[in-house]
């Protein structure tokens, strides 16, 4: 009888029209979610306007099917045919936090067997990556659980007012223990199959990326063409921006991930979304092993030689330069690594993917 309601459910959830309103999902037994697709923001309806990073999910993958998820941002969408969750978590690790734990806890799903992949787009150092490409990133790093003291403030030998808690310098010559949260390294192996799996992927290259990326004439790095890449991920709540911002963004991802890892791609929420991963981990509920975290090059985190970072700042308020091709690349690479986990799910429910699979 449960299994008759069950499949009865799934036929209800893959007729629902697209202009269906947002409905509750079925009660008596949790749906079972093979991959849950994160994005941080939409700007405004989920679509037919403006795109924000939900919107190519919804319309191309396709969600056809609005859940109610009225202790979250917005709305859930689902695909049945698929077993994909897409969710839009609201900006900032505040948020991505609390919505990531919000979905992990809804007793509607069931999320112990389920991958989550985490496309959205970031500022990207132009030392090493070119507007509109994508990064999997194995590194996440926190730039918000520290001390900060103001630069007008701060000693004449240091090179930043900012230092790890409880210390009195900035980096200190023994990394101490990261605080919960500070630091999380993703599953390797997974992270190396996505990129693998991805790297030939074609990019759109646009005039106005070409035309963009003139401005950077003495950083090799962000003259060439959009590609799929690895880079590692710094989250802070702070839209910081410029040279000295972008110095100390490098030396606090090498600093806390003892010289492994190599700062690409910046944005607000991705330690959110791995720490509650991770506690819901702990309570049995997902995988946090899991996790993927796609990242796309709307912006630099830094301006050209012949511009100060307050213009640049204020031009990037104006519209992210590479905004639309990075919507493109993450929906792009992401939906590749979403659509290959569910066509090969009888093998990737129990066990991870990894390059040996790609042979």
């Amino acid at each position: 009888m449960r299994l008759l309601t069950f499949l009865l459910s799934l036929i209800f959830f893959s007729c629902q029209p697209e202009s269906s309103a947002p409905t509750d999902a079925p009660s008596e037994e949790p749906m079972p979610i093979k991959v849950v697709v994160v994005t941080m923001f939409e700007r405004g309806e989920a679509q037919g306007d403006e795109p924000g990073e939900l919107q190519y999910w919804v319309e191309r993958f396709p969600f056809s099917t609005a859940i109610a998820f009225p202790q979250g941002n917005q709305d859930l969408y689902y695909n049945a045919e698929q077993g994909v969750l897409a969710i839009t978590t609201g900006v900032g690790s505040i948020n991505s936090a609390a919505s990531i734990m919000a979905l992990g806890m809804d007793s509607r799903f069931d999320l112990t067997k389920a991958y989550w992949v985490v496309a959205g787009i970031a500022g990207a150092d132009p030392e090493d990556m070119p507007l509109g490409s994508a990064a999997w990133a194995e590194w996440l790093v926190d730039g918000d659980l520290m001390h900060e003291i103001d630069a007008r403030e701060i000693p004449d030998d240091w090179e930043t007012g900012i230092f790890p808690l409880r210390e009195t310098e900035p980096f200190p010559e023994e990394t101490p223990s990261p605080e919960s949260g500070a630091v999380f390294q993703l599953n390797p192996g997974l992270t190396e199959w996505a990129y693998q799996l991805t790297k030939d992927i074609q990019l759109e290259d646009t005039e106005d990326l070409q035309q963009l990326r003139t401005s950077y004439e003495n950083y090799p790095a962000a003259q060439q063409s959009p590609t799929v890449m690895k880079g590692d991920h710094l989250a802070a709540m702070t839209f910081w921006h410029g040279k000295m911002m972008d110095t100390w963004a490098d030396r606090w991802v090498r600093y806390w991930t003892r010289g492994e890892g190599e700062f690409v791609t910046s944005a607000m929420e991705d330690t959110g979304t791995a720490q509650s991963l991770q506690l819901l981990d702990n309570a049995g509920k997902v995988d946090a092993s899991r996790l993927l975290v796609l990242r796309t090059a709307s912006n630099f985190t830094m301006p050209p030689d012949e511009m100060t970072a307050a213009e640049s700042m204020q031009n990037e308020n104006q519209g992210y330069s590479g905004f639309i091709p990075s919507l493109e690349s993450a929906y792009l690479v992401g939906s590749e690594v979403v659509r290959n986990l569910v066509e090969n799910w009888e093998q990737y429910q129990e066990k991870l993917p990894t390059v040996e699979d790609l042979q």
